[in-house]
């Protein structure tokens, strides 16, 4: 692990000096993600001024939701973002080859081999719409809210990393797994407002089978002080467990991997 860790110390290292020989790149490209969720929040504020109380709830709490929902996605955008490349950027033009003949794991390769510091901006975006509706909401924040919400905040980047995992190592087999991988991902927009909003169903799925809720919706239920159970706590037990599945799957299409040939 330890080796590990140095490895991506050094991998990063190398990207930020890449980025901040442009950067105004790198400071257009952290900060292009507010113009997107600051036109995603202004669709929210148009729905809640007609309908004042959206699924029992209020703005400010429909912000905390939103708010913890990209602090988690961030994890995932900064850390993992390759796994959308993997059929177009490695595989179809044999690069993918690289990761196989290097002392180190495969999948750490690829994950290191991109930081996208897009993410930075939606890291900060989520803190922010938390403390800015933590505020209006007059939320009494304790030191074990806080180790939570950390706890939180990195199981759901793990389960939208395990989801992502899953669907882009289709790529083995089909190559192009993009519109696999997004016709997943999408899906999450729907952890952005109250699962109470859907039907048994939807809340259902989102809950045991593509676990977004869990990524967000029953922490922030904890956070806002309202009834929600052991669901609350199970996001970590979820994450890893995904996780675990999801590199399985990975293995799966590691030995169906056959190379270009070129």
């Amino acid at each position: 692990m330890t080796r590990y860790a140095i490895l991506y110390r050094h991998f990063l290292i190398q990207h930020l000096k890449t980025y901040l020989e442009y950067r105004w790149n790198f400071i257009i490209g952290a900060s292009s993600t507010f113009v997107e969720h600051a036109a995603r929040l202004f669709a929210i504020w148009v729905v809640v001024r007609q309908i004042p109380s959206l699924g029992g709830w209020s703005f400010d709490e429909l912000l905390f939701l939103y708010g913890l929902v990209t602090a988690a996605r961030s994890i995932e955008h900064t850390f993992a973002n390759n796994l959308w490349r993997i059929g177009h950027a490695y595989i179809r033009n044999g690069d993918f080859d690289r990761f196989l003949v290097r002392p180190i794991n495969p999948l750490f390769h690829l994950l290191a081999d991109q930081f996208n510091h897009d993410g930075i901006g939606n890291l900060l975006m989520g803190i922010g719409l938390m403390v800015k509706s933590s505020l209006a909401l007059g939320l009494e924040w304790t030191v074990f809210k806080l180790v939570f919400v950390v706890i939180a905040v990195l199981a759901g980047g793990l389960i939208f990393i395990s989801l992502n995992l899953i669907t882009a190592t289709s790529a083995f087999w089909i190559i192009e797994s993009t519109p696999v991988t997004l016709a997943i991902f999408e899906l999450h927009e729907f952890s952005r407002y109250p699962l109470s909003m859907y039907g048994n169903v939807v809340a259902g799925l989102l809950t045991w089978v593509i676990p977004y809720g869990l990524a967000a919706f029953y922490p922030a239920m904890f956070l806002l002080g309202r009834e929600v159970g052991w669901l609350a706590f199970a996001s970590p037990i979820m994450a890893i467990m995904l996780f675990v599945v999801a590199y399985q799957v990975w293995q799966i299409g590691l030995r169906h991997y056959q190379g270009t040939g070129s």
